[in-house]
């Protein structure tokens, strides 16, 4: 079964993919958020033209092979337009085969814990607590994940003593039964994201993403190393060879690849092996209101090494705008095999 044509429909925010093969069989995938009308250029261009023609269920392979054909491009965007590929192709296999991904991985449909996952720092601690307990009252969730200082904020807080609030204020309003996250985004110095660290232990929170520059992982080392709570991370990373290096060091104690930055739940699971032959959960990064979700429930009912969680973003409008209507500005396009 070949693939004969593969479509994409994109907007700023969202870019869907359809994968026709010469039976007829269909199949519907992602690529990732964020700029995804450039990441549909980018599935067009250099993901498509190899695509086009080859076995529609062999996606490893395939997914590999075009790695190497776009070997001088080994950057997120490629990944991100591989993610539109390899969920459309999972996707048309479960379809021909009459199975879920989650049984085609391995696994079985099973509960998730999910957590509510906040995306804002422009709210106070009060209202954060607020707009939890409603979530709790009103979905039943009871683990959430909160912001603390600024995005790649140089030990600047989004605005001056907003961590040393949040912190006391969110955990205690929550209280014992309900677990405890929090997110860094890149924040803070090894000095600064031990400090809060502590503090973070003291509120019983135990989930700590991402303290200090994703990139620098010596410094997150350093983070992990000091603290008992469990320091988390890896969502922006998509290179296989960064994250083999951070396994090895033990840089963060639970690894976060989010399964549309990594090229799709074929890269995602070569992440999720390498940390289960460590001794280290993988929790999926999967914050964003797209399909990625759905893919990451499939993918941690398949994994033995599953973290505690699933993420979910906390639905709240104000929080995605342009994104009310995500099928405004869509653009489609095509391509076929000759």
């Amino acid at each position: 079964m070949k693939i004969a044509k593969l479509e994409t429909f994109s907007n700023r925010y969202v870019c869907f993919v359809r994968a026709t093969s010469d039976s007829g069989a269909v199949g519907w995938g992602q690529t990732s958020t964020y700029n995804a009308d450039i990441t549909a250029l980018i599935f067009h261009r250099q993901v498509a033209p190899w695509a086009l023609g080859a076995s529609a269920l062999e996606i490893d392979p395939l997914i590999e092979r075009i790695e190497e054909h776009e070997h001088k491009f080994p950057g997120s965007y490629r990944c991100r337009a591989l993610a539109g590929l390899d969920t459309a192709l999972w996707d048309l296999r479960g379809k021909l085969e009459g199975k879920p991904v989650v049984e085609l991985l391995g696994g079985t449909p099973r509960r998730l814990r999910a957590y509510a996952s906040s995306m804002r720092r422009d709210i106070t601690p009060e209202d954060e607590a607020t707009r939890f307990l409603r979530l709790r009252d009103e979905q039943g969730f009871d683990a959430f994940k909160w912001r603390v200082g600024a995005e790649c904020g140089h030990d600047v807080d989004e605005w001056p003593g907003r961590t040393e609030a949040i912190v006391p204020t969110v955990a205690r309003a929550l209280g014992e039964r309900v677990a405890k996250l929090v997110d860094a985004n890149s924040g803070f110095s090894p000095r600064r994201a031990i400090e809060v660290g502590r503090l973070l232990e003291s509120e019983g929170i135990g989930h700590y993403e991402e303290p200090c520059p994703y990139w620098k992982l010596e410094e997150t080392k350093q983070v992990t190393d000091a603290l008992e709570l469990d320091v988390t991370g890896g969502e922006q990373d998509c290179d296989l060879g960064t994250w083999a290096r951070m396994i090895e060091m033990r840089a963060v104690d639970v690894v976060q690849p989010d399964v549309m930055y990594m090229g799709g739940i074929e890269r995602t699971l070569k992440v999720a092996r390498l940390a289960a032959a460590a001794g280290l959960p993988c929790t999926p990064h999967s914050a964003n209101l797209s399909l990625v979700t759905l893919c990451t429930m499939h993918l941690l009912g398949a994994l033995p090494n599953a973290g505690k969680y699933l993420s979910c973003r906390s639905r709240d409008r104000t929080t995605i705008p342009g994104r009310r209507d995500c099928s405004s500005g869509i653009r489609s396009r095509c391509a076929r095999a000759t």
